[in-house]
């Protein structure tokens, strides 16, 4: 098996196929697995037990939010118990490297994959670079999985040639920076035990930013911005962050953060289809996580998602790899949409609507109404529910169709207040 990428979905995927004594070699463009750790990172409780996290690749843990909108003024909810946790993603792709590694199988770090040559009943052939500079190999391999996030390395270009791609089907594009911070303890205790977004476009515009807390006396602040088709593609490098700049002083500002150290600064890309119709199967090649459009764009985190089609996918290719027909293979997809529910099938468009349309008064005092709603009726673990699981229904179905750009005007979910 070669699984390329390294990130939440290849990693877990690897992770549980060397578990079953499959050997996978687990290639990753990085030399490292602590650079480039541009996630969010934050997940509801039940989910680190569920996907089986160590202690060590949590940060910290949270039970409340406070929320900045367009007029500047935080809304807080909080609840005594913890909701989630904020995850070290550079712990957690180490983590996952280790497991396979320790199962006896390979990771392969510095190398890229640059194109599937092979692709039929009798495996696959697939050619890696030395990000290096150090030469070429070809690695024959039973399958090949596409773990490469948002570049989708391998199974776009399969699908460009086979007829496989969906015109119809747009695509989100965005970007983000994320500075790591590290303030003294009071400043810490500020911001610590929950989430803090800004939004509106006051903040950035298409948009929103963070602010989450990691181990004691380190921050993340980061801010993103979404749009709809474009070609946002490669690895995000940084002359990305320019058009950030101005953004980030004016939240720093705000924040009090000013005269914070900077230990870290990276950014990311991602790119998802609004309506999950990416190809996961070409031949041999597969794709799994953001090459599949699993996250969640409404909350803005994908970790969840990833690791659960890399478990999906294990399942499947376990059972292939086991009786040698890969038939069982064809139900991964509807395997997925079962596993991530309906909501999360709107969640592409709730994003689109929510986040795409912050970039205008209107845009703004829709979002002000919102936040009023949830103020006057939400719980902290509302909030929760709203966010990571989609339930937007309990906020009036009327509501629905202009979430989803069905019905415009200056309504919204608290136009009937």
């Amino acid at each position: 098996m070669l699984v390329v990428g390294a990130g939440p979905a290849g990693g877990e995927l690897s992770r549980r196929l060397a578990l079953a004594g499959h050997h996978v070699c687990l290639v990753d463009r990085l030399t490292g697995l602590d650079q480039a750790a541009f996630s969010s990172a934050a997940l509801p409780l039940a989910s680190v037990a569920d996907l089986g996290l160590p202690a060590g690749c949590v940060a910290s843990r949270w039970n409340g939010w406070r929320l900045v909108g367009p007029d500047g003024r935080e809304r807080l909810w909080q609840q005594r118990r913890p909701l989630g946790a904020v995850l070290d993603f550079a712990a957690l792709r180490g983590w996952l490297a280790g497991e396979v590694r320790g199962w006896g199988s390979q990771v392969l770090l510095g190398w890229s994959a640059e194109a599937v040559i092979r692709n039929g009943r009798e495996g696959a052939l697939t050619e890696l670079r030395d990000c290096r500079g150090r030469g070429r190999r070809r690695v024959r391999s039973r399958y090949v999985v596409d773990a490469s996030g948002q570049g989708r390395a391998l199974i776009s270009a399969q699908a460009a040639t086979s007829d496989q791609t969906d015109s119809g089907d747009p695509l989100i594009r965005g970007s983000g920076v994320e500075w790591l911070l590290r303030v003294d303890g009071a400043e810490w205790r500020r911001w610590s035990r929950q989430l803090s977004f800004f939004l509106g476009s006051r903040w950035i515009p298409r948009g929103y930013g963070w602010i989450f807390p990691m181990q004691e006396g380190m921050l993340k602040l980061g801010l993103c911005r979404l749009e709809v088709d474009g070609p946002a593609r490669g690895p995000f490098r940084k002359s990305h962050a320019a058009p950030y700049a101005a953004h980030l002083r004016a939240l720093l500002q705000h924040t009090g953060l000013a005269q914070a150290a900077v230990v870290d600064r990276h950014g990311g890309r991602i790119r998802s289809r609004v309506h999950r119709g990416d190809p996961h199967q070409i031949g041999q090649l597969l794709a799994v996580g953001d090459a599949v459009s699993t996250a969640n764009l409404l909350g803005g985190e994908g970790i969840r998602h990833a690791m659960v089609s890399g478990r999906i996918l294990a399942e499947l290719l376990d059972r292939a790899l086991r009786v040698g027909d890969g038939a069982g293979l064809r139900a991964y997809p509807q395997r997925l949409r079962q596993a991530l529910g309906w909501r999360w099938g709107l969640s592409g468009r709730l994003a689109v609507r929510t986040w795409c349309g912050l970039d205008s008064d209107r845009g703004d005092r829709r979002l002000q109404r919102l936040m009023d709603e949830l103020e006057d009726r939400a719980s902290a673990s509302d909030l929760a529910e709203l966010l990571f699981d989609y339930r937007f229904e309990r906020y009036g179905l009327r509501a629905l169709p202009y979430w989803l750009g069905f019905r415009r005007g200056a309504g919204g979910p608290a136009a009937g207040r």
